[in-house]
Formats: C-alpha cells, sequence, structure tokens
C-alpha cells in the first residue's frame, strides 16, 4: 500500500481528496490530510458570510465522517515543519513522523501584510481565516462597548477587502477602504467600471480612499490612525488588512525544492515540483509563472495531480481561464477573457447607465468575428452567456453590441438557447463540469430533475454562478425527451400558478380550505399557503386578515421583519408628496415609539424597530392622520415614483406628480406574483428612473411612452416600450390589462423582467395582446381590474378596527409580554439592532 500525504486541509486540499476518492476506492492507497486549523476545510470563497451568521458548519466543505467514510485520515490542527526528501519523511510541530510515496503539497497562502511601521499593534487584524474573522467580530463588540462613533479601515481594494469593508460596516462602525493603486479591483476591472463600483459602495456608505501609500500605524499600543506618504492622517480604531495573499512555500524552501523569486513552489503542467514525488497545488504552485488565486484553476491542479498518481498522462492546459463573477456587497461584478484589452487586439463596446449604476465592455477582435473579453458591474445577467461564447470561439452577432444592449429589431434572442452550446463547453468552471456531462446525466443517467443533475455532477455547488444555465440544460433536455417540465407548486396542489389561478377563479373558490377540497390534497404547507392566498387576494382583493394563518410572516402581520425580531412600518405616501402636517405626525409618531427613521429610494418614509405588540397602536395613529398601509410587506404594489415634473421642472413635458399619485392610489393593494414597482418622468431627463421599474411612464411631444417589464435589484433590467405618444386615460387601460395578463400567466415570486423573458413571443407578443386583443381578452383584462380596485380597504384600517384582529398581534401566544431579548444600541442619535453574537 502506498500512502500519500496531503499538506494542507483547504479547498484544494478536500478537493484532491474528493477527486482521489471518485477515482479509486483507495484499496492501494493510504490517504492522510494535514490542516493547520482546528475544523475540516471549508469554503473560503464565501467567508465573508461567516461575518452573518457565524456558523462555521453551513462553509464546511465535508464533516469528518466524510473522511472515515472514504478511508481517510484526518489530522487537524497540526502543522507540518519539515519535509526529509532523502527517507521520504515529514515530522510535524508535535514532533510526530511520518512516511510518504507521494506528497500533495496544497498548503495554500497566507495574508500579505505590508511591511508599515507599526502593524504589529492592537486593532490590526487580517482577513484569511475563521479565526481572524473571530479575532475580529470580537474587538469590534469590544470599540462599540467604549461607545462613541468608531471607525475602521480596511487596507485593499480588491474582491476579499471590498467584502470585509461591508461586513464590518454592516456591524455600525463607520469604514473606509484604503488602496494603493489609483481604481478598485485593478486586476479586476477598468477604471470607468471601477467609478460605478465605487459610487455604489458609497452609495451603501463606504468610504473609498485610491491612491494611498501607507506609512505608519499611529498609536502607542494600541491603533489610533493611519499616516498616509502624503503626511495626511486618518484617524481609525481598528485596521482589517487585506492587501492580496503570498504563496505558502516555506516547506519547499527548507526541503531544496525550487521555489520562483517572488515565492510560490515550482511545477510543471503535470503539477510535478522538481522532486518527482512531491506535488504542489492551488495558491502555493507557481505555474507558467503565475500564481493562480481562484478556486477553478486550483480544483483543475487537483485533477492532474489525481490522475498523475494514478498513472494517467494529464496536465494543466496551456492558458487558464481566470474569469469570475461574484456578488461584491450585493452588487455584481463579473470579467471574463482579456476583459482589460491587455493584448491590444480588440476593440472595446461599452455601455454605461449612471442612473442605475450598471457598466459593461466588451472587447471585440477587429474583424468583428470573435469576442475577446469583458466587464461586467452592476448588471452581470448576461455573464454565463458571454463567457460560453468567449470560451468556445462562438460567432457573434453581425451587430456585437447586441450581446450587451440586446436585440433591438424584434429578431429574438443574440445569442439562442444554451443547447446551442457544444457538448465539450464547461458551464460549471468550479466543478470543471460540461455541458455534455450535465446533459447526459438525465439522458443516461436517469436524473429527473435540477436537484439530481446538481448531486450527480456537483454543478453549481461552487460559487453558484453557473445555476441560471444548469437549470436551462436541466429543462431543456427534459423536454427534448418529451418529459413535461411542469413548476407544480408543491405536492398538495399538482398545478403550475397559472393553472391553479384559472381553476380558483372558474370554481369561484375563496379560502384555502375551498381550493384544498376543490383541487388540492393533503392539509396544504408552508408553499402552497402563501400561493394561495395570493391568486386568492389577486382574484377578489382578499386582505391578509381574512385567512391570516395561511400568510407567511411578513403578510400575517402586515410588516416586513427585520433581523431582530422587531418590524418595519411604512405608510403610503402617494408618489413621494407629503405635506408639511404630515411630516410633523411621522415625526412625532417615530419619537413617541423611538422608531429608527429613514426616507427610501422609494421616496416614501420608514420606521424601524417596532415590536410586534405596539404596531396596532402606531397604526390607531397613521390611520387616525388619514395615512393608509404602503404595502412594503406584500407581494404587491409598493410605490409609483415621480419626478416634480412640469408643476415645479422647468424642463417638465408634463405633470408627473398627479399622474403618479393618480396611478399609485388606482393600484394599491393590487397583490401580485412580485412586488410591483412604477415610475413616472415628467420629460427623458428621467429623474424618476421609470425605466428601471415594473411599469414606467417618460413625458414626450404628444403624450406618453409607456415601458413595462423592467426592475432594479439583484438582477437590473431595463424596461421595454409597450407603447408610445399615448395619453392619460390610454395609459390606464394599457397598464391594466398588462397588469392582469401578468398576474394570471406569471410563476410564483415572478418579477415582471423575468415573466417577460419567460413569456413565448416576449415583448412583441405582449403588445399584441395589450394593445391589439389578440387573445380576445381585453375586456375581461379590464373588468378584472375594475373589480379589484373597487374592492380595495386598507389592511391596516381592518385591523385597528377589530379588537379580534389586534389580538394575533403579540410576541406570545399566552401572555402580554414583551420579547426581553429584543435589543438595541445606538447609531448616529437613532438605533440600530444589537449585532448577532
Amino acid at each position: 500500500m502506498k500512502t500519500i500525504l496531503v499538506i494542507g486541509n483547504g479547498m484544494v486540499g478536500y478537493k484532491f481528496c474528493e477527486k482521489f476518492v471518485a477515482k479509486t476506492n483507495l484499496p492501494e492507497f493510504k490517504l492522510i490530510v494535514f490542516g493547520e486549523e482546528p475544523r475540516p476545510a471549508y469554503d473560503r470563497v464565501h467567508l465573508s458570510e461567516y461575518f452573518a451568521d457565524q456558523n462555521a458548519e453551513r462553509l464546511s466543505m465535508a464533516p469528518r465522517s466524510w473522511y472515515e467514510e472514504n478511508g481517510i485520515e484526518l489530522v487537524t490542527n497540526e502543522r507540518v515543519t519539515d519535509i526529509h526528501r532523502a527517507n521520504k519523511t515529514i515530522t510535524t510541530i508535535s514532533d510526530k513522523e511520518y512516511s510518504y510515496d507521494y506528497m500533495i503539497l496544497a498548503t495554500g497562502s497566507s495574508a500579505f501584510v505590508p511591511p508599515i511601521s507599526g502593524v504589529e499593534k492592537e486593532g490590526v487584524f487580517v482577513y484569511r481565516t475563521i479565526e481572524d474573522l473571530d479575532a475580529t467580530m470580537a474587538y469590534v463588540a469590544k470599540l462599540k462597548a467604549e461607545g462613541g462613533n468608531k471607525k475602521a479601515a480596511i487596507l485593499g481594494g480588491g474582491l476579499l477587502g471590498l467584502e470585509a469593508g461591508k461586513a464590518i460596516m454592516d456591524m455600525g462602525l463607520a469604514t473606509s477602504v484604503i488602496e494603493f493603486a489609483p481604481r478598485l479591483m485593478p486586476r479586476q476591472l477598468d477604471n470607468d467600471a471601477s467609478k460605478v463600483l465605487q459610487g455604489k459602495l458609497e452609495d451603501l456608505g463606504i468610504s473609498i480612499l485610491l491612491n494611498k501609500g501607507t506609512q505608519n500605524i499611529e498609536g502607542e499600543a494600541v491603533i489610533t490612525g493611519m499616516r498616509f506618504s502624503e503626511e495626511e492622517t486618518l484617524p481609525v480604531d481598528m485596521l482589517l488588512v487585506s492587501a492580496g495573499i503570498r504563496p505558502r512555500d516555506e516547506l519547499a524552501k527548507t526541503c531544496g525544492l525550487e521555489v520562483g523569486t517572488r515565492g510560490g513552489i515550482l511545477v510543471t503542467n503535470d503539477m510535478k515540483t522538481s522532486d518527482d514525488s512531491i506535488y504542489a497545488i492551488g495558491e502555493c504552485a507557481l505555474l507558467n509563472q503565475m500564481i493562480y488565486g481562484l478556486v477553478a484553476p486550483g480544483y483543475d491542479m487537483a485533477g492532474v495531480a489525481v490522475d498523475q498518481i494514478l498513472g494517467e498522462e494529464t496536465s494543466m492546459p496551456p492558458s487558464i481561464d481566470m474569469s469570475t463573477k461574484l456578488k461584491l456587497s450585493g452588487i455584481d461584478v463579473a470579467s471574463f477573457g482579456d476583459a482589460l484589452n491587455e493584448s491590444k487586439e480588440g476593440v472595446s463596446i461599452v455601455y454605461e447607465n449612471k442612473f442605475q449604476g450598471i457598466y459593461k465592455r466588451i472587447n471585440i477582435s477587429k474583424d468583428g468575428k470573435s469576442l475577446l473579453g469583458g466587464i461586467l458591474v452592476g448588471d452581470a445577467s448576461d455573464y454565463n452567456t458571454l463567457h460560453q461564447i468567449f470560451l468556445n470561439e462562438m460567432a457573434i452577432p453581425e451587430n456585437p453590441e447586441d450581446l450587451i444592449l440586446g436585440s433591438r429589431g424584434g429578431e429574438g434572442n443574440s445569442f439562442g438557447s444554451s443547447m446551442d452550446l457544444p457538448n465539450s463547453a464547461v458551464v460549471c468552471s468550479c466543478e470543471g463540469v460540461t455541458k455534455g456531462h450535465i446533459c447526459s446525466s438525465i439522458t443516461e443517467d436517469d436524473c429527473e430533475d435540477l436537484t439530481s443533475v446538481i448531486s450527480t455532477t456537483k454543478a453549481t455547488t461552487g460559487c453558484g454562478g453557473c445555476k441560471p444555465m444548469v437549470t436551462d440544460l436541466v429543462t431543456e433536455t427534459l423536454k427534448s425527451l418529451g418529459k413535461t417540465v411542469k413548476e407544480v407548486i408543491c405536492d398538495h396542489f399538482q398545478y403550475s400558478r397559472q393553472e391553479l389561478y384559472s381553476i380558483l377563479k372558474v370554481k369561484k373558490v375563496t379560502t384555502f380550505d375551498e381550493a384544498l377540497y376543490a383541487c388540492g390534497e393533503g392539509k396544504g404547507c408552508e408553499l402552497c399557503q402563501p400561493a394561495v392566498s395570493s391568486i386568492l387576494a389577486s382574484l377578489y382583493n382578499h386582505t391578509p386578515n381574512k385567512e391570516d394563518v395561511s400568510q407567511d410572516s411578513n403578510d400575517k402581520f402586515l410588516a416586513n421583519i427585520q433581523r431582530n425580531g422587531t418590524y418595519s412600518v411604512v405608510p403610503r405616501i402617494a408618489a413621494g408628496e407629503i405635506t408639511p402636517h404630515q411630516l410633523i405626525v411621522l415625526g412625532k409618531i417615530g419619537k413617541k415609539y423611538n422608531l429608527y427613521t429613514k426616507i427610501t429610494g422609494g421616496a416614501r418614509i420608514d420606521f424601524f424597530g417596532a415590536e410586534l405588540n405596539d404596531l396596532p397602536a402606531i397604526w390607531t395613529e397613521l390611520i387616525a392622520e388619514g395615512f393608509e398601509s404602503g404595502h412594503a410587506y406584500g407581494k404587491s404594489l409598493r410605490t409609483v415614483k415621480s419626478c416634480v415634473g412640469s408643476t415645479w421642472c422647468r424642463y417638465g413635458m408634463d405633470e408627473s406628480i398627479t399622474f403618479a399619485i393618480e396611478l399609485e392610489n388606482r393600484y394599491k393593494g393590487l397583490r401580485s406574483p412580485h412586488k410591483i414597482k412604477g415610475g413616472v418622468s415628467g420629460c427623458i431627463r428621467e429623474c424618476a428612473e421609470a425605466r428601471g421599474k415594473d411599469f414606467g411612464l417618460i413625458a414626450v411631444e404628444g403624450g406618453w411612452n409607456l415601458y413595462v417589464c423592467g426592475n432594479g435589484g439583484a438582477t437590473p433590467r431595463h424596461a421595454e416600450l409597450l407603447a408610445e405618444q399615448i395619453n392619460n386615460e390610454t395609459v390606464v387601460k394599457y397598464l391594466d390589462r398588462f397588469l392582469i395578463y401578468y398576474i394570471e400567466t406569471a410563476a410564483p415570486l415572478m418579477r415582471t423582467a423575468a415573466w417577460l423573458d419567460k413569456l413565448e413571443g416576449g415583448i412583441d407578443h405582449l403588445k399584441k395582446v395589450v394593445l391589439e386583443d389578440s387573445l380576445g381578452i381585453n375586456d375581461e383584462l379590464e373588468a378584472q381590474m375594475d373589480l379589484l380596485v373597487d374592492a380595495y380597504e386598507c389592511e391596516w384600517k381592518q385591523v385597528v378596527e377589530s379588537d379580534a384582529l389586534k389580538k394575533r398581534f403579540a410576541h406570545f401566544v399566552n401572555s402580554d409580554k414583551r420579547d426581553e431579548n429584543i435589543m438595541f444600541v445606538p447609531l448616529r442619535e437613532q438605533k440600530m439592532p444589537e449585532p448577532w453574537k
């Protein structure tokens, strides 16, 4: 039996074990893995998520039992100190000796700490391991206990530094990111993309300082500030260093293996070091004079090392794809190929929307036939498609700008279907899963749904960025086999939402129990109860008070639950118009109940921190002053945002405020598959951001242009033109039809933008339905909207007028006591929830 020692139990070390086990049942090999940390391998890609819940198990790659079940000896909390190549043994820090036939160096990297004077002071931390994060959070808690406006700095404007900055800010410290380079993420983004990212981060409340060289860490024993090269000083109470990585190559150096002049263990394309029995993989390996800091190349290196030990002649490819997609503090950022056009072989096409914070750049070959690379910030929804076109050298449209702007001539998708990809196309780069592997798992391995495909192939289990394309491949492959791909509500209702909507409408069902009796089975579940309640509300405009037991938490208590168990209070302020008297009323209520108060992006005022017991009392005062529910908790109309239009603005083409108020009051309370937002802009300067809404109006000469199916959020999307130069009456008529058609046909929790993407025929079909009545249903659609408008009632008014309804607003079913576990801490003369421990 041959012994393989794996030195390092990070993500790549674990992946070696996983790939080795998959290829052999270990009858001829003994596998021993050493890890310096006290726990088995965990996911460092998502390390920042640990700040939110301190759940280390959720990050775990595999439990200890997995190693035992696969015959692998896992030694944790044990550092290897020496390699004795002559007799093929190693020594650990506890003076234990192990022999080997093969060795895998997967020692990874360590956080690079610049040689700055004073960096050893108390309050300076690195960002690399779970233990680092534990120490950081403990120090933040200590600072906050001292009181005052504490400040933190992050040294490094790369991916990890920006993630850490958002996490520290969320803990309640004023946060600055310090970057030596003239832009953020300089290896991935160009100047304009970096500026867009910087603007979005600053909007979140993070200060960005560029071109700063830190000369000294100020303070005696404890950090008090940072002095920059130009004698500028920034006062800070703690510093988190995230300034890059350095390969852990010290073992290689001491045993005489060849290393690079700037670090890293020299390896050939078969991952062998200068000693044929020792391999190096991951961030400690110097391949082609490069250290690869992404997980996907590390996984590929692990696979090559496995194959080499088992006698298979495989090697790393001559060029390694460094494309990446990530969500940085909630902001999409992606780059692929020659993103910065460093080869100077391409011509760049750039789209930038400063209103929405979106930047897209693609680099096209000079003959206009090939996609060479690109950058996406703010909206990376096209990344999977663009990445596959680049990787597989696929043909691009005659008008290459269609790749980032969408086809604008009605000819359909500029790319086509994911099924058009060659079988060799790598869809999941983290796990090296090809399109062919995904499809054959269905056609040959009898997988019948997405879950089983993921379990079989491991696609999507890395960064998760490939999931939309994997989902499409699974759906299309199942359809090609003649199998019905039906998205049913749940096991209790074997119908799609559209089918169930029609059944409940025809049968005139008005309660959940009636729905179960008419077309369901069992007693229902947490999936179907809110879905059916939403359909019934869309049919009859029933408020959640009718059947509160069938609602999710937000609808049950008519408020958004926050992370500490308190709730938000959001009265409707139609189109953002509010009188001074109403402002004073809101101020008094906020002060009386000690509520955190904020003006939102939807142009209304939100209260946070309301305890459940207080909600009826707060709303009693609001209702008495003429306010209504803002439905901020519901899958319903939220707001219709407006600019001041021709009422005040010298550029205004029409009276946007009045029209926005009319539309918001018409559609308020309208329940739908997902939330709906509107916007009305008085001119093409678009101050209300109408084209980023589910429906939007822009005043032009001759009337209004009506746009539909846009949204902001995680996947921003421009609304598409439905009709132009129409009057107010026609706008209302078309909106009535559009909204009801969406409500009747969309899947649960599907925004209008996603619905339009799935709608056969897209915007052209929608125009025919709404404008031309191609289905002959417009009278029915308009009548349904009139029914809902006439049936509207404010659900909070119902509550404050009913003692029976008020009773459900209590923390405990058997007591009037408050929840004593709810704790707050000060925040800029207001309050915030106490950070999770």
